[in-house]
């Protein structure tokens, strides 16, 4: 009996160190890799591509006039541009407000609302053609020089592209928190990625597919929650390449509250989960059978703890060592630590090393402790449509 159970405990201490060890690696890769990352202007044209711009908006009556005016002033011809704003469940004064501006407003109601079919019923009115399509969220603001930035990044050969997603406030600790978050995605999983090859990831909002594909994907595309996943997962195992363009930059609401974090995570968590268990034997088949290691490489980061709870597990692994038993040793165990931390430290922007980072850190522990409690609070969350509202940032925010 003795025997089982020190067979027992060693395999459960070094499967969890194994299975953390090839987070730790796989993030410190990319994470370095990221570093060598440069931006190329080769190829770059002067003709002008079409673009439509659509905008779904659910809900979402405190942002979307703001978004919609702002959004019409990018700089980019205007005869080449076309926004079209979904608008699901708005107010009538809202959608009063939107029809007098020079875009389309295309309203939906739906049972039960999701961005897929706001997106699949803007097609249906929709019969113009464009070179390309792009797909914001009802809080971004595009930098002025968006649309050329993604022109000039079509004019490389990719049908699809990715624009740099970053923080539009830094008010207080959780939205600094938020906007790092988004800023390590950048670099490991859109920079890191395209440094080694891989395509980069995708989000959501501030991308852009050729127009002809765009239709065709979003056609197949029935999505509730995790409509990013749902889509990239498509686009790679059809072997299309996701471009990813720096300089292509929008600015995106970063959440201020912990109850619409978790509601936040909590979807985004459950449509991880479930994309996972989807397309895990595909993922294997796929790379094994057509050496599609792009696709096995987004199911592999499905796999992955969220950053913010392995931040928390590492020093836990630590202290366990601490005691006897047959799992890893202290050394191992801090080994593992020190380079999961470096692999995230290292991805950090910039932008946020100041004395409002220092701040931030202190209200990590919480926020580890709320996400992890969502990792047993996940079921059924993919079947409903979770909101995100926006539009209420303090005046003390700082925006770019």
């Amino acid at each position: 009996m003795a025997e089982f159970w020190y067979l027992l405990t060693w395999l459960i201490g070094y499967s969890l160190f194994i299975f953390l060890f090839i987070q730790v690696i796989y993030l410190l890769i990319f994470s370095i890799a990221g570093h060598f990352y440069v931006e190329k202007n080769r190829n770059s044209t002067d003709q002008y591509s079409s673009f439509v711009i659509y905008i779904p908006s659910y809900k979402e009556d405190a942002v979307i006039l703001d978004t919609a005016k702002k959004a019409l002033t990018i700089d980019y011809p205007k005869q080449k541009f076309h926004i079209v704003v979904i608008a699901d469940s708005l107010k009538k004064e809202t959608i009063a407000q939107l029809s007098e501006m020079p875009l389309e407003v295309v309203e939906v109601s739906f049972e039960k609302s999701t961005k897929a079919k706001a997106l699949n019923k803007a097609l249906d009115v929709n019969k113009k053609e464009f070179d390309y399509a792009i797909v914001f969220d009802a809080d971004n603001v595009a930098d002025s020089q968006y649309l050329h930035q993604m022109n000039q990044a079509f004019a490389k050969g990719y049908q699809v592209v990715q624009g740099k997603r970053t923080a539009k406030n830094k008010n207080n600790e959780l939205a600094i928190l938020d906007g790092i978050s988004e800023g390590i995605n950048n670099h490991i999983f859109r920079k890191g990625h395209r440094v080694l090859g891989l395509s980069s990831a995708i989000i959501g909002s501030a991308m852009g597919l050729e127009f002809n594909l765009y239709k065709k994907v979003l056609r197949q595309l029935t999505a509730v929650g995790g409509f990013d996943k749902e889509m990239e997962l498509y686009l790679l195992k059809n072997k299309i390449v996701v471009g990813y363009a720096e300089s292509a930059i929008v600015y995106d609401e970063k959440v201020q509250k912990v109850e619409v974090l978790e509601n936040q995570r909590k979807r985004w968590l459950s449509a991880q989960l479930n994309y996972f268990k989807k397309h895990f034997f595909s993922g294997f088949t796929e790379l094994f059978t057509k050496g599609n290691v792009d696709y096995f490489d987004k199911v592999f980061q499905m796999a992955l703890l969220p950053r913010v709870v392995l931040i928390g597990v590492l020093p836990i692994v630590c202290l366990l060592s601490l005691f006897p038993g047959n799992g890893p040793s202290l050394p191992l165990s801090i080994l593992l630590l020190s380079l999961g931390y470096i692999a995230i430290i290292i991805s950090v922007p910039r932008e946020f090393v100041n004395k409002q980072l220092f701040k931030a850190i202190l209200k990590l522990p919480l926020s580890i402790l709320r996400i992890f409690k969502l990792l047993f609070k996940l079921k059924g969350a993919n079947k409903t449509f979770i909101h995100t509202p926006h539009g209420e940032i303090n005046d003390d925010t700082e925006k770019k």
